[in-house]
């Protein structure tokens, strides 16, 4: 009697360890529900060995990548055979690996499980802050499997040298990079996956991966959906669904790969995106943003908002061959005309990052010598083109073709640049008078895709934006 309740007791005490476990322990909960991502799982169990999944944002694939390589740096993958590994995690840059890639492999990966952390920058009593350089995993044989990670921007050259047993890219790399990797998982007879949303039309991947032209066995690849993820509540789907413009729907919310070709915003109609200027509510003045070319021209807009979200560019300084002081001047003369808001007697705007460059002309940098000029710039910008050109399609037209860019016909600058953006033949936009739409993309870019809509509007406001809205459409 007294062995039984002896046993039972170490076995209430095993259940509640386990209970507690499972709290701090991701990776045994991942996929073990009462919901599946069953495409997770058929990645999963996939033993091709270049393996993909297309993807859009939030549909999960990001975690089969992690998953996968935490799977197998333990050694528990539970559809392959284990064995020690070392691999690389490659993301497209170091502060998309600390955010991305990173940040997941941790998430799933037990303290008690990592024997050591090797920083590139950073802490590593501290390492979800940091860069990790390598991460050494205590795996089930006893000894250890190593997790390095790679950036795509420190070039081909730091892709060298190693045998590896499999390599992860968390988004896609330039073709050289994957080739090198091909490379180093080799000799070990190892493989490759990749998880990505494919935002940069018919590129490499496209043909060798997608349409797999050199008809290679060991490619696969699966796409994934927003409705393919059961842990996406599905009011949220629609409400992203309607954010995005038509074309950015194929390849953000189903995966699909979209041709590049023609004009790159496509969705432009003068008809509904030009119109006349009118007095715009102090309330709607937002920011002021800047591409900051000196030899070049230096482009400037003044961006208002209303409280549908809806952007308004209301003016426009555009010169080139001045200095600072010059188009500092102009910039105050602009904002004095609109009655611009000031911050304790100074403008703030966004700018190009270049901007922290010292120029030829001077020991200071442009953010320094506006800075003199009672203009306190921010150059910390979101450049990223292809996101910057999917955000501005999709305020031209969202998925259910609502217009919410709207542009006063005296910007005319902005306006040739938008008419005449093509793409070139490398799925590139044609680098050619794109200055206003640099900093266009710089500032819808700033804007938080998820507060669009701005609240407690006052009654008297309402008032005012419903008037205002009848008397442009009288115009």
């Amino acid at each position: 009697m007294n062995n039984k309740i002896e046993l039972n007791a170490k076995l209430k005490l095993v259940n509640s360890e386990i209970e507690k476990r499972k709290k701090w322990d991701n990776l045994s909960r991942y996929n073990t529900g009462e919901k599946v991502h069953k495409k997770q799982i058929e990645f999963h169990k996939c033993k091709k060995k270049n393996r993909w999944v297309f993807g859009g944002n939030r549909s999960g694939k990001t975690e089969c990548g992690a998953v996968e390589t935490v799977w197998l740096a333990r050694g528990i993958h539970p559809y392959r055979k284990n064995k020690p590994i070392s691999c690389w995690v490659v993301s497209l840059s170091k502060q998309v690996q600390r955010d991305v890639a990173q940040n997941k492999v941790l998430n799933y990966l037990r303290k008690d499980w990592i024997e050591a952390v090797v920083m590139s920058s950073g802490r590593a009593d501290s390492a979800d802050n940091g860069i990790i350089d390598f991460i050494l995993v205590r795996n089930v044989f006893g000894s250890l499997s190593r997790i390095g990670f790679k950036s795509c921007d420190q070039g081909r050259e730091k892709f060298q040298g190693s045998s590896l047993d499999f390599v992860w890219f968390d988004e896609e790399p330039p073709y050289d990079i994957y080739q090198e990797c091909r490379m180093r998982v080799l000799d070990r007879k190892g493989e490759i996956f990749g998880t990505m949303t494919p935002l940069k039309g018919l590129t490499w991947v496209y043909n060798e991966i997608y349409l797999n032209s050199s008809h290679d066995d060991n490619v696969w690849y699966i796409e994934i959906e927003w409705a393919d993820n059961p842990f996406l509540d599905r009011e949220e789907i629609e409400s992203m669904t309607k954010s995005l413009s038509q074309d950015e729907l194929e390849s953000r919310r189903y995966g699909k790969f979209m041709m590049c070709g023609g004009l790159v915003y496509n969705e432009f109609d003068e008809k509904i995106h030009i119109i006349e200027p009118f007095d715009v509510p102090k309330e709607w003045q937002d920011n002021i943003s800047i591409d900051p070319g000196l030899n070049n021209p230096l482009s400037a807009h003044w961006y208002a908002r209303d409280y549908d979200g809806n952007v308004y560019v209301i003016a426009e300084h555009f010169d080139k061959g001045k200095d600072v002081t010059y188009h500092a001047q102009r910039i105050k003369e602009i904002s004095k005309r609109l009655d611009w808001h000031y911050y304790n007697g100074k403008l703030r705007a966004l700018i190009d990052s270049a901007a922290m460059q010292r120029t030829l002309a001077s020991s200071k940098s442009v953010v320094e010598l506006f800075a003199e000029n009672d203009i306190l710039v921010n150059p910390k910008v979101n450049k990223d083109m292809f996101s910057g050109i999917n955000r501005v399609k999709r305020y031209l037209k969202d998925g259910e073709g609502n217009a919410h860019l709207f542009i006063f016909k005296n910007c005319t600058n902005l306006i040739s640049e938008i008419k005449g953006y093509w793409w070139g033949d490398q799925d590139l936009p044609i680098k050619k008078d794109d200055h206003c739409l640099d900093e266009m993309r710089y500032y819808l870019m700033s804007l938080n895709i998820n507060e669009n809509k701005r609240e407690n509007k006052t009654p008297l406001q309402k008032e005012k934006e419903r008037l205002i809205k009848m008397l442009n459409r009288k115009r």
